[in-house]
């Protein structure tokens, strides 16, 4: 919240305050990073062990594959645990929230990139077509997808909750006029969106295996398996492109929403009757933001004032300057 300190100025205590800016539901998307990660391992082990018995050269590439999943998990895991290991840290002036971020941006990366090598062997399957073992192909593709659906409902949970929590936070304020507004974008959690995605985009690519390689199989449409895939890169595509763009946003302090500035400025313009001269409003974590204005008065108004009023209409404004010029002969 907004801090409006107090007015004892023998109580240094109550002029400070912290700059713990994660989710509401860390812990939580924490613990299921982590189960996600330990599942897929688990699978991929599995997977490894299988193909090194039986002599499967198909479990063997599919638990290495695997372990782009597992590592892309345990990137999501190790942000929180980060955030969380220095959410006390002074070295970071606005809190450790971004961590998450962080690993979002070099996760979707890791994505993007994924989904172009899957283009690129997609094309060069349709120029030249390859003998493909449709029943190993098959019994890998149904592993994996059984894999993927199980990370995707640990992790749909902590997913789901950050989506809704976000949602409330957006219809939860005074909608008269002036005051009405939206700001859900970039409001969520990257970091566990991320996994869910990288979860998502690898069950939606094993469906689609799964569709042409039967058809493969059993009607000798050998065409269709990399066209399968050469759409699921499309889609992958399409999704580490908005990760990338929104925790790059994130990342460099952009404002993300510029329905909730203008918002902002309303409310101060119209209720105080100050004039708003500078405005940054960035966001430092999940459902927390930063504000710093700068406002010019034609009357003297406090900094707590100020802080009072946007508190009441914006509670994710977790932290809030305030710089007041009183003005009399200002319009």
């Amino acid at each position: 919240m907004a801090h409006d300190h107090a007015h004892d100025p023998h109580n240094h205590g109550i002029w400070t305050h912290g700059h713990v800016f994660l989710g509401h539901s860390h812990d939580r998307a924490e613990s299921r990073a982590k189960l996600a990660a330990l599942v897929t391992a688990l699978f991929m082990v599995v997977e490894i062990v299988t193909g090194f018995i039986y002599h499967s050269l198909a479990l063997l590439a599919d638990g290495i594959h695997m372990a782009t999943h597992v590592g892309a998990l345990g990137l999501a895991a190790g942000a929180y645990w980060l955030a969380r290991r220095h959410a006390d840290n002074s070295r970071f002036s606005f809190g450790s929230g971004k961590f998450g971020d962080l690993a979002a941006f070099s996760s979707a990366i890791v994505l993007g990139i994924t989904g172009l090598a899957v283009a690129i062997e997609s094309v060069t399957r349709l120029i030249h077509p390859a003998n493909v073992a449709y029943g190993d192909a098959l019994l890998i593709a149904v592993i994996g997808l059984c894999v993927n659906l199980i990370s995707a409902f640990i992790l749909k949970d902590a997913h789901q909750h950050d989506h809704a929590h976000g949602h409330a936070h957006d219809h939860s304020h005074d909608h008269s006029p002036g005051h009405a507004h939206s700001h859900g974008a970039g409001h969520g959690d990257n970091n566990m969106r991320a996994a869910y995605l990288h979860v998502l985009a690898d069950a939606a690519t094993s469906v689609l295996a799964i569709v042409a390689l039967a058809c493969g199989y059993y009607f000798g449409m050998g065409y269709l398996d990399p066209l399968a895939a050469l759409v699921g890169a499309v889609v992958i595509g399409s999704w580490a492109y908005g990760l990338i763009k929104d925790s790059a946003m994130v990342l460099l302090d952009a404002d993300a929403d510029p329905k909730l500035s203008g918002a902002i400025k309303s409310t101060i313009e119209k209720d105080l009757g100050a004039r708003v001269a500078d405005l940054h409003l960035w966001r430092l974590g999940p459902g927390h933001r930063g504000l710093i204005v700068s406002l010019v008065s034609p009357d003297p108004i406090t900094a707590e004032k100020i802080k009072a009023s946007l508190r009441q209409h914006y509670p994710d404004l977790s932290h809030v300057t305030v710089e007041v010029a009183v003005c009399a002969d200002c319009t």
